[in-house]
């Protein structure tokens, strides 16, 4: 039976391995870093000039985790919403390669690295994601493999 919710996306037939998406861009406001760091992540590097200048990073810094954050966004906004995507099974090899400073401006790909059915409920698929996120300087920020359940057009 087809899902109307998700019959004009792509299933996990229509996908290929090797298959490479552009994440888009956002730029990083000192309102967005510190906003999200008084909520999750209230490190002084992360909310107070003064301290994060004298830290380790040299200035006020994104939180790793939302720097995740702004990725998952970006893929839900460039592929995720074009795909029948039924959620996240859960990511590993995270690493946080460099900071993201107030001003930059991040983005990426993301590169279809494996596709499996489930063998267990062959009505979904697992799609792997490999992330490669930079700032505008072409540094790494943020790597990551990333599973997703995806919808088949038919579980044969």
């Amino acid at each position: 039976m087809t899902n109307p919710v998700t019959q004009d996306r792509r299933h996990f037939e229509d996908l290929a391995v090797g298959e490479v998406f552009d994440l888009g861009q956002v730029t990083v406001t000192k309102d967005m870093i510190t906003t999200f760091a008084r909520e999750f992540d209230p490190f002084p590097f992360h909310l107070d000039e003064a301290a994060a200048k004298s830290s380790l990073l040299g200035g006020l810094a994104s939180s790793g985790w939302q720097t995740g954050a702004l990725s998952l966004r970006m893929l839900g906004d460039s592929f995720l919403s074009k795909v029948a995507s039924a959620g996240g099974l859960g990511f590993s090899n995270l690493k946080w390669k460099n900071p993201v400073m107030v001003g930059d401006t991040i983005g990426g790909t993301v590169t279809i690295a494996e596709l499996r059915r489930s063998e267990t409920h062959p009505q979904w698929g697992i799609m792997t994601l490999d992330f490669d996120v930079r700032n505008q300087k072409r540094q790494p920020v943020l790597t990551m493999r990333l599973a997703n359940l995806i919808e088949t057009r038919s579980a044969s």
